[in-house]
C-alpha cells in the first residue's frame, strides 16, 4: 500500500513546456526514457521507478492535478489564470517557457484612438479571462470573441478589431501585417500540485520539488 501512495505523477504538455521541463528533472536525477513527439504513449516512464510522466493538452495540466490524475505539473501562468487555480497549489515559477501576453492589431488601425474614445472593441482570443480582466481595468468595453487556434486571421477578414494572444517572438505577427500595440502581463511556467499530494505523498514530493526550485533559481 504505501509503495502504492508513494507513486507519483507528473502531467506535462507536449512541445517548449516539456523539452524546457526535462533539464529540471534531470537536476532531480531522473531522465524521461521516451520522447513525445516520437512515442505515441501518453504515459511514459521515468528511470525513477516511483514517477511517471503523462502527456495532455498544455489546457488540461490544471484539470488534472486538481482533481488527482495527476500529483504535480507544469502550466504556464496563462493557462492558470483561465482555469482559476482551484485545488492547486503553485509553489514555484519554474522561469521556463517565457513569452508576453499582448494585444494585437492590423497595421494601420488606430488602436490608441479607438480605446480612448471608449468605443466597442471586439477582441477575439483564447484567453477570454485575461482579455476581460485587462480591458475592465482600462475602463474600455469590449465584446469578446472566443478562439481557438489562428488568432491573426481574425483581424484580418474583420471578425475582430483586435486579438489578445501569447507572443514570443513576433514573427508570426508580423509575417501577418499585425501589430503588437500593448504588452499585457509576462508569462512563464509555473509548478502546480495537487493540494492532498502535497500532504499524503510529501516523502516522495518533496526531493523533486526541492530540485525543481534551485535549478528554476538557477535559471531566473
Amino acid at each position: 500500500m504505501m509503495q502504492d501512495l508513494q507513486q507519483l505523477t507528473l502531467a506535462l504538455s507536449k512541445g517548449r513546456i516539456f523539452d524546457e521541463t526535462l533539464p529540471l528533472l534531470e537536476a532531480a536525477g531522473i531522465t524521461v526514457t521516451e520522447n513525445p513527439e516520437t512515442s505515441r504513449k501518453l504515459i511514459l516512464a521515468t528511470t525513477n521507478p516511483h514517477l511517471r510522466v503523462i502527456i495532455v493538452r498544455a489546457s488540461d495540466v490544471p484539470t488534472y492535478v486538481q482533481y488527482g490524475a495527476a500529483d504535480f505539473g507544469v502550466a504556464g501562468k496563462d493557462v492558470l489564470i483561465e482555469h482559476g487555480g482551484e485545488g492547486l497549489y503553485q509553489p514555484i515559477d519554474l522561469h521556463i517557457a517565457h513569452c508576453r501576453m499582448s494585444v494585437a492589431v492590423r497595421a494601420g488601425f488606430d488602436y490608441v484612438t479607438a480605446v480612448r474614445q471608449g468605443a466597442r472593441l471586439r477582441v477575439a482570443t483564447k484567453y477570454v479571462q485575461i482579455a476581460r480582466e485587462h480591458f475592465a481595468a482600462k475602463g474600455v468595453h469590449v465584446d469578446l470573441i472566443k478562439l481557438y487556434g489562428s488568432m491573426e486571421l481574425a483581424p484580418l477578414i474583420g471578425l475582430s478589431d483586435a486579438i489578445v494572444d501569447l507572443v514570443s517572438t513576433g514573427n508570426t505577427l508580423r509575417a501577418n501585417n499585425l501589430v503588437e500595440v500593448e504588452h499585457i502581463m509576462d508569462i512563464s511556467s509555473r509548478l502546480v500540485v495537487n493540494q492532498a499530494a502535497l500532504k499524503l505523498k510529501r516523502e516522495a514530493l518533496q526531493p523533486i520539488l526541492q530540485a525543481f526550485e534551485q535549478a528554476s533559481a538557477r535559471m531566473a
